[in-house]
């Protein structure tokens, strides 16, 4: 590995972040971490690494990202939690000019292998109705009716790596991401996803002593989430896998909003009055992963519990919020 360049695209948001220190762990030679913003909003800015700001939305940025380089990962994307994505359709698919100038870029300078993060908002809203949800599997994307803007771009996307691996030999592997989550991650500012927006919550009510929580729809909804060591875990077999379509990475755990308060409730040791928010966008019904791909090709999931997960995010999120109350008082 000692030898190898590999990019990082996105390298200043959560998984990006948690990725680079991974890769520098786990030996890598060169690891050039890329990302739009200025280097004070990276949410981990790693020594050891080329950091480098740039705005991958233009092709001869792109190019600079991956010269001298043999495998690349492209986890940037204009994106947030639900609340952002049903606002900024627009935006997010703005991010398609991202993968494809990644994507000429690669090819043209001869990267060997190409990573490209997906979501699991392309798959069918049809299919996603109830909160007893069939877990989804891959073929569940088409006929397409993916979530509107951001599920677009991302389903086509996957099709642009497809075309590419199938006319210039680019080795292209695509993951469709389940709901990531972890320390380190957005946890307010209107882009956050639900464990997050929810430890927040919590702590807030707890310190403040108010004992009231808000959430988005009436709680039924459910969800998988995936903590974000098996996600890094499963990027990094699926880039060097043989899986040339795109595959499922989340948990199978499924729950409830209102379980996932209750888990979060349990760890900060409150209990809170709920007030439902029927106005606020929440998203399909119910979704789940099916992971029988991917345990039959890598003979592995993510494995790590929901509980034990949300742990580690609420402690470090709860620090992140003492502070400063502590520092106002």
């Amino acid at each position: 590995m000692s030898g190898q360049g590999v990019v990082v695209t996105g390298a200043g948001g959560f998984i990006g972040g948690h990725l680079v220190a991974d890769l520098r762990t786990r030996g890598y030679g060169h690891v050039r971490a890329v990302d739009i913003k200025p280097f004070p909003q990276w949410h981990q800015l790693h020594t050891g690494v080329e950091n480098l700001q740039l705005d991958l939305r233009e092709s001869c940025a792109c190019y600079d990202a991956v010269q001298c380089t043999d495998h690349v990962y492209n986890l940037a994307a204009d994106m947030g939690g639900m609340g952002f994505i049903e606002s900024n359709k627009a935006l997010c698919m703005l991010s398609v000019l991202i993968n494809t100038h990644m994507l000429k870029a690669s090819r043209d300078v001869g990267v060997q292998r190409y990573f490209y993060s997906s979501s699991a908002c392309v798959y069918a809203a049809d299919k996603q109705t109830d909160p007893d949800v069939t877990a989804l599997r891959e073929c569940d994307a088409y006929p397409a009716m993916p979530e509107d803007g951001y599920g677009w771009e991302k389903l086509f996307s996957e099709r642009l790596c497809r075309h590419f691996r199938e006319d210039f030999a680019l080795t292209t592997r695509v993951a469709r991401y389940h709901n990531v989550y972890g320390p380190y991650g957005t946890y307010k500012g209107g882009r956050e996803k639900a464990p997050s927006a929810i430890c927040r919550k919590v702590i807030e009510a707890k310190l403040s002593g108010r004992r009231e929580i808000t959430i988005w729809g009436d709680g039924n909804q459910t969800r998988s989430f995936m903590y974000i060591d098996d996600c890094l875990h499963g990027t990094q077999a699926i880039l060097h896998s043989d899986i040339e379509e795109p595959v499922n990475l989340g948990s199978r755990e499924l729950v409830t909003i209102n379980q996932l308060v209750d888990i979060v409730e349990d760890i900060a040791g409150v209990r809170l009055r709920r007030v439902y928010d029927l106005t606020a966008p929440q998203g399909v019904r119910g979704r789940n992963s099916d992971n029988a791909m991917i345990e039959e090709r890598l003979g592995w999931e993510p494995s790590v519990s929901l509980r034990a997960g949300l742990e580690r995010t609420y402690r470090w999120i709860y620090e992140q919020e003492r502070v400063p109350t502590a520092a106002a008082v």
